[in-house]
C-alpha cells in the first residue's frame, strides 16, 4: 500500500478555519431548507429538539470527522486509509472516506443546480419580473425556468466554472481566500434583509411562532426530521469536514472549533428564519408551504413589499453566494484527491473534477425539464421515484449520507485506537470519554433511527 504525501497547507488563522467550515455548512440547507422544515413541524418545539439534536450527535460526529482528516492528513479517503493502518484495523475501514467523498460529490451534482435556480432568480428579480406579480405568475415563472435546459445549462455552466476558477487556485489563494471574503459578505446581506424584514413584515408572529414552543405538536416523526436535519446541516459524512481537518493546524482545538461551528450554523439557520418568517406572516403566506417556500412563496411578498426588486435581488444574491461556498467546499475534496491520486496540477484537478461535476448536474437539469431519457419507474426502500434527480437524492440524502455518518461514528468510536484519538482531540479526560461515549453508542443509535425514519421504516 503506497503512502501518499501528507498535505502541507494549513489554515491561515482559527478564525479562518471557522469561517470557511461555517461558510460550508450554511448554505441552501440553512436558507432554503431549514425555514420550510421548521415551518411543516411546529416551529418552536421544531427548534428545542433540533438544538438538541445539533450538540449530542451533530458535535460529536463533526468532532470526528476533523479528527479523522487531520491525523490522516490527506484527502477523505487516504486519511481513513491511513488511520485504519496506523491502528492495524482491516483495510475496508478506509471506506469511512470514500462513501462520504462520493456522497458529497453526488450531491453536489444536484446542489449546483438548485443553486443555479437562485442564480436565474437573481437575474429575474433585478428585472422585475416578480413585480406585482401574483401567485399563478409566480409559478409559471419558476416551472419555466425549472423546466428550462437551456436556461439551467447556462446558469449551472457558470456556477461550475467559477467553482473550478477559486479551486483551480489551490487552497490558500483560492478557497481560504474566497471565504474569507465571500461569507461575511453573505452574513451582513443575511442579517441586513433580517433587520429590514422585521421593519415591513409580522416580526411578532414570527417570533411567537419560532421561539413560543408548543411541544403538543411533537410526534416522533418531528424528532426524527430534527434530528436528520441536525446532522445534515453540519455538512457531516459529504467528506468536507474531513478534508478542511486535513489543513488544521495541530494545536487548533477541535472541540473548541466544533462548537463554535455548530453555534455560528445555528445562530445563521435561526436569523433566516427571522428573515423570511415575518414577510410569510406579514403577507398572510403559509409558514409550512415546503420547498417552494424561497422560490415560489417569497417572491409572492417582494412582488407587493416596498423596494420589492431591490430586496428580492438582494436575496437572491446572498442564497447564491451560500450557496457557492458550498460548492466550493465539496470540490476542495474531490480536486485534492485527483491531485493525489494522479500527481496532477491543480488546474487539470479542478477543472478535471467541475467537467465531470457539470456532466453528471445534466441528471438533474433533465429530469426537470422532463426529458424522456431521464424518466424511471422505480420503488427503493419505501421511496417511489420517477426520474433520475429522485433517485440520485433519495440514494444520497436518504441513504448513503446516514450509512456515511454510522461509518464515521464507528469508526472514531471503535475501530481507531483510543490513544491515537485521544492524542488528537487535547482535550481534558472527561471531555475525551463523553466524546468517545456520545460516537460509540449514542450517535449510531440516532443516525440508525434516522435512517429507518428517511427509508420509510418508521414512520
Amino acid at each position: 500500500m503506497t503512502t501518499k504525501p501528507a498535505i502541507s497547507s494549513r489554515w491561515n488563522s482559527r478564525f479562518s478555519f471557522i469561517l470557511a467550515a461555517t461558510a460550508a455548512a450554511v448554505g441552501l440547507g440553512n436558507i432554503w431548507k431549514f425555514p420550510y422544515i421548521m415551518g411543516e413541524n411546529g416551529g418552536g418545539a421544531f427548534i428545542v429538539v433540533y438544538l438538541i439534536c445539533i450538540f449530542t450527535l451533530g458535535v460529536p460526529v463533526l468532532m470526528g470527522e476533523l479528527l479523522i482528516g487531520r491525523r490522516g492528513r490527506n484527502s477523505p479517503g487516504y486519511a481513513a486509509r491511513n488511520l485504519a493502518a496506523e491502528s492495524r484495523r482491516h483495510p475496508a475501514w478506509q471506506l469511512t472516506g470514500w462513501v462520504t467523498m462520493f456522497t458529497g460529490f453526488m450531491i453536489l451534482t444536484f446542489y449546483v443546480v438548485v443553486a443555479s435556480w437562485a442564480f436565474s432568480y437573481v437575474v429575474k428579480s433585478a428585472q422585475g419580473q416578480f413585480h406585482q406579480a401574483d401567485s399563478e405568475a409566480i409559478t409559471q415563472i419558476f416551472r419555466g425556468m425549472a423546466g428550462s435546459a437551456s436556461e439551467m445549462l447556462l446558469f449551472t455552466a457558470l456556477l461550475v466554472i467559477a467553482t473550478a476558477v477559486v479551486v483551480g487556485k489551490g487552497f490558500k489563494h483560492g478557497l481560504e481566500r474566497t471565504v474569507r471574503w465571500a461569507m461575511p459578505v453573505m452574513l451582513v446581506l443575511l442579517v441586513g434583509l433580517a433587520f429590514y424584514s422585521a421593519l415591513v413584515g409580522d416580526f411578532a408572529s414570527a417570533v411567537n411562532f419560532m421561539f413560543k414552543p408548543d411541544f403538543s405538536e411533537l410526534t416522533m416523526s418531528t424528532v426524527l426530521i430534527a434530528l436528520g436535519h441536525a446532522f445534515f446541516t453540519l455538512s457531516l459524512a459529504s467528506g468536507v469536514m474531513m478534508m478542511y481537518g486535513a489543513y488544521l493546524p495541530t494545536n487548533t482545538s477541535i472541540v473548541g472549533t466544533s462548537i463554535w461551528i455548530a453555534i455560528a450554523d445555528t445562530i445563521v439557520a435561526l436569523i433566516a428564519g427571522l428573515m423570511i418568517f415575518p414577510l410569510v406572516f406579514g403577507y398572510g403566506l403559509v409558514p409550512g408551504e415546503g420547498p417552494g417556500l424561497i422560490f415560489q412563496t417569497l417572491p409572492l411578498a417582494f412582488a407587493s413589499m416596498p423596494f420589492g426588486v431591490f430586496i428580492g435581488t438582494v436575496f437572491f444574491v446572498m442564497l447564491l453566494l451560500a450557496a457557492f461556498t458550498s460548492a466550493i467546499s465539496m470540490v476542495e475534496s474531490i480536486a485534492a484527491f485527483t491531485v493525489e491520486r494522479f500527481a496532477v496540477s491543480r488546474w487539470t484537478a479542478a477543472i478535471s473534477t467541475c467537467v465531470v461535476l457539470f456532466a453528471l448536474s445534466m441528471l438533474t437539469i433533465f429530469s426537470f425539464s422532463g426529458a424522456g431519457w431521464t424518466q424511471v419507474d422505480i420503488t427503493f426502500l419505501g421511496k417511489h421515484m420517477t426520474n433520475l434527480f429522485e433517485v440520485i437524492d433519495h440514494m444520497t440524502s436518504n441513504i448513503l449520507l446516514p450509512i456515511g455518518g454510522l461509518i464515521i461514528a464507528l469508526f472514531t468510536g471503535w475501530a481507531i485506537r483510543s490513544k491515537f484519538m485521544a492524542a488528537e482531540l487535547q482535550a481534558a479526560g472527561w471531555v475525551f470519554k463523553l466524546w468517545q461515549f456520545a460516537v460509540r453508542y449514542i450517535a449510531p443509535i440516532a443516525i440508525t433511527l434516522v435512517f429507518l425514519q428517511l427509508t420509510g421504516v418508521l414512520s
